[in-house]
């Protein structure tokens, strides 16, 4: 049986540091195209992570990109750049809540990653742009609305915050090679049956 699989984010879904394998999105596809050697289940794997999205970009951008690829499952990975560049937790909330509503068009099937920490020595303020700041306290307030959201929704939520340690991030933010590791490891099984 064919299924695909849409994977919205950003820069950490996208697959920033990984110079082995393009990231967890992408670890992901292989993982899956390697299964599908084996059986007779097949997955199509989209990674749709762009660099420096926060819920309005990806509002922007979400239904039109997910009905083009008509998905059997939706992976959401986001909350993080809007903690650090101050999309105001309301605004965040209406975002995931109206994507979400969009996702359920689409698809049963909606699995929301929790946020992830940050490593705030590297993060207060990130070195690239001095005008945003990425605290763990303020990243667990939105996870906790996208927990709420996906509950909501009936959607599979998978809490991410504690998965990385500081020395799992290159820059503070984005996961190293270890760091996607990590993250593809604690996700796979429930994306790939």
């Amino acid at each position: 049986m064919e299924k695909s699989v849409c994977i919205f984010g950003a820069s950490s879904t996208q697959g920033f540091y990984d110079l082995e394998k393009g990231g967890w999105a992408d670890r992901l596809k292989i993982y899956a195209y390697e299964k599908s050697l084996k059986s007779s289940d097949y997955y199509e794997v989209f990674n749709l992570g762009v660099s420096g999205n926060t819920s309005r970009d990806l509002l922007k951008r979400f239904e039109s990109e997910a009905k083009a690829r008509s998905p059997d499952i939706i992976v959401i990975s986001l909350g993080d750049n809007d903690s650090g560049i101050k999309v105001p937790l309301k605004e965040f909330k209406e975002n995931m809540n109206k994507i979400f509503i969009q996702a359920k068009k689409i698809t049963k099937e909606v699995i929301i990653l929790g946020a992830k920490k940050v490593n705030e020595k590297l993060t207060t303020p990130v070195p690239w742009d001095k005008r945003f700041f990425y605290y763990n306290e303020e990243i667990r307030k939105y996870d906790l609305e996208l927990e709420k959201l996906a509950k909501k929704h009936g959607f599979r939520y998978i809490k991410m915050i504690d998965v990385l340690n500081d020395e799992d991030l290159e820059d503070g933010i984005h996961p190293n090679t270890k760091g996607h590791i990590k993250i593809f490891e604690k996700i796979k099984d429930y994306i790939i049956k």
